[in-house]
C-alpha cells in the first residue's frame, strides 16, 4: 500500500522533515549538484517554512517521494530564486500554488519494487487532487527539459508560461498546469493499469493505493 498525504511544515515530526530533507539532499546535491544549500547531511531553504504544505508517498513507513507547495501568493522559488530567468510580468494571477522540489528516490523505490514512472505519475495525480479537494485553479512549477518531456508525454493539459536557462546555463521552463477533472483522469488512465484498486480511488483526497510490485 503507497499513502499519498499532506503535511503543513508546521506539523511535521523530526523523524519525517529529517528523513524528507536527508532525501532532497541526495537526490538535488548529490545526484543532480544542484546549487543548493546543504546542511548536516540535509537539504532545505528558507521556503520551508509555515507558509509550505508538503505532499508524500510513503510506502511501509517510509517516504518514497515528495513535492512542496505554496501559494503564489507567498515568497517562492518562482518569484524569488529564479525571478532573473523570466519575465515576472508575465506570471499569471490567479489563485495558484507555486510546486517544487519535486522527487522520486530512485534507490530507495528499487529496493522497494516499484516502478519509478508510476511512482511519478501517483505523485503528480496526488499534486491534482490536492488542489481539487483545496479549490485552488491551477499549478505554477518550474521543470528541467527532461521532466518537461515527462509531463508531455502523459497527456497532461500544460501550458508553457516562459523558457529560460538556470544558473548552469541549462534549459528550464515554468509551466502552469490546470487543475481540473480532465487532467485527473488522463493520469487516472495511465496509472489504472499498474494498481489493484479501482479507478475512482485515485480520485480521493489523501488516498491510498493497493500497489502490485513488480520482480526487480
Amino acid at each position: 500500500m503507497i499513502n499519498f498525504i499532506d503535511v503543513g511544515y508546521n506539523n511535521l515530526t523530526k523523524e519525517k522533515s529529517q528523513e524528507m530533507y536527508s532525501l532532497r539532499k541526495k537526490v538535488f546535491k548529490d545526484r543532480l549538484d544542484w546549487e543548493v544549500l546543504c546542511n548536516e547531511n540535509m537539504e532545505f531553504d528558507e521556503y520551508d517554512n509555515s507558509d509550505t504544505t508538503y505532499l508524500f508517498g510513503i510506502y511501509k513507513g517510509r517516504v518514497i517521494c515528495s513535492l512542496r507547495i505554496i501559494e503564489i501568493a507567498n515568497p517562492n522559488m518562482i518569484t524569488g530564486t529564479f525571478s532573473s530567468c523570466f519575465n515576472m510580468e508575465n506570471i499569471p494571477k490567479g489563485n495558484y500554488v507555486e510546486s517544487s522540489r519535486f522527487f522520486v528516490d530512485k534507490e530507495r523505490v528499487t529496493t522497494l519494487g516499484c516502478e519509478q514512472n508510476s511512482i511519478t505519475l501517483m505523485l503528480i495525480l496526488s499534486l491534482i487532487n490536492y488542489c481539487l479537494k483545496s479549490s485552488y485553479e491551477g499549478i505554477l512549477t518550474i521543470v528541467s527539459h527532461a521532466m518537461y518531456i515527462i509531463l508531455k508525454r502523459s497527456g497532461l493539459h500544460l501550458s508553457v508560461v516562459e523558457q529560460g536557462f538556470s544558473e548552469s546555463q541549462d534549459k528550464i521552463y515554468l509551466l502552469l498546469v490546470s487543475v481540473d477533472d480532465r487532467n485527473q483522469d488522463v493520469l487516472n488512465m495511465k496509472i489504472h493499469k499498474g494498481v489493484l484498486s479501482p479507478e475512482n480511488y485515485l480520485k480521493k483526497w489523501p488516498f491510498d493505493i493497493p500497489f502490485q510490485l513488480k520482480q526487480v
